[in-house]
């Protein structure tokens, strides 16, 4: 197997457009690796580019410490899984994984055992002779997957190769295709615009805006303490609230500890490590919807106050609207316990969790201290 590492890596259409611009990045041997974005990010040109469907115009892309910035794609190692994945319709399920191995001559009883046992590996055996028009939409995905696999590349890339499928074959797939990346051990690169498939697949993600890495980390750190509003606003299935606040407690003045003081916001107030931030400077204040904590009427010590406007039911909690002098602020309760619109309620939360950025910029101000698990 094999890592990738990238350096300024740039990709521009004859347009001037910067798809990729002087991006950076190292992707591990072995390691489910995720990138991430809206829809015109750069995210699946990068993949391209990586694959060598797309010319780099800048920078340099080694694949198991070799240089291949200019190799053809078929030199490259790599596998690659398309969207609609490409099978050829006019032939069988066992023609299409062994493609690859056919182009590059391989012999016929080499072929035909490749299938079988690519086929036995990802539950397909039944189905060699079939074509893929008589195959379900879960099944066209596992050929696919088949023949990245059988052509034995030394790096895995996938191009959303689960958006064409519907909620629940999503998640059964998505299941299957961690389980076999383990198996494999295999280096891979997964493109998606779905954050909830990034942070349940992934060891890292990248988050791409503009052509442009705004986030690399583990799932966990992107979803608890994202870098910046963008990120904060992207990832979630309940988005982050992000509210105008100013600083109530003064920073520490030893320069080396963290003080917990609070920042005003929505007509109340949260406590808030407020360390390198000055005493009354405006801030964007992010927190979580599942960090808050719901209290029916009043609370002691820092807290928003406010009335219910809407509960949301999502399955196993409840999305609550509440309005906080004119702001509305969400959070999440446990199913069954929402209060009823009109009802007063109190928000609070640990100090660990409430995140502050700058008011310009929108970076996470990050001398903040790491939340605890």
């Amino acid at each position: 197997m094999a890592g990738i590492d990238i350096e300024g890596l740039a990709t521009v259409y004859p347009n001037g457009v910067r798809a990729v611009d002087g991006l950076d990045l190292h992707v591990a041997d072995g390691e489910f690796f995720a990138l991430l974005g809206p829809s015109g990010c750069g995210k699946t040109t990068l993949l391209r580019t990586i694959a060598g469907l797309e010319s780099a115009s800048e920078g340099t892309i080694r694949i198991d410490a070799a240089d291949v910035t200019r190799t053809e794609p078929g030199k490259r190692g790599v596998a690659m899984v398309f969207q609609d994945y490409a099978l050829f319709p006019h032939m069988s399920v066992a023609e299409n994984i062994t493609y690859p191995l056919k182009v590059r001559r391989v012999a016929p009883a080499t072929r035909t055992e490749t299938a079988t046992r690519t086929a036995a590996e990802l539950s397909l055996a039944g189905l060699l002779e079939r074509k893929p028009g008589q195959l379900s939409g879960g099944q066209q995905q596992r050929v696919a997957l088949a023949r990245a696999i059988a052509s034995e590349g030394k790096v895995l890339l996938l191009d959303e190769p689960l958006s064409n499928l519907d909620a629940r074959l999503r998640l059964e797939a998505r299941t299957f295709l961690k389980k076999l990346q383990r198996d494999l051990g295999i280096t891979t690169v997964f493109v998606t615009h779905d954050q909830a498939e990034a942070l349940a697949l992934a060891d890292r993600i990248a988050v791409m805006e503009n052509g442009k890495l705004r986030q690399l980390g583990s799932p966990r750190e992107v979803f608890a303490r994202p870098a910046n509003t963008f990120v904060a606003n992207f990832i979630g299935s309940t988005p982050m609230n992000l509210l105008p606040g100013k600083v109530l407690g003064s920073p520490s003045s030893n320069g080396s500890d963290a003080s917990i003081g609070s920042v005003a916001v929505a007509g109340g107030s949260l406590p808030a490590a407020t360390f390198s931030v000055p005493a009354d400077a405006s801030v964007t204040v992010g927190i979580r919807p599942e960090y808050l904590t719901l209290s029916t009427g009043d609370v002691a010590g820092p807290a928003l106050r406010g009335e219910v406007v809407v509960a949301e039911n999502l399955g196993t909690q409840s999305l609550v609207t509440v309005d906080c002098a004119g702001t509305l602020i969400g959070v999440t309760v446990p199913e069954e316990t929402e209060p009823t619109p009109g009802t007063p309620v109190s928000l609070t939360a640990p100090a660990t969790r409430v995140l502050l950025y700058t008011d310009h910029t929108g970076e996470l101000i990050t001398s903040q201290p790491t939340p605890v698990a």
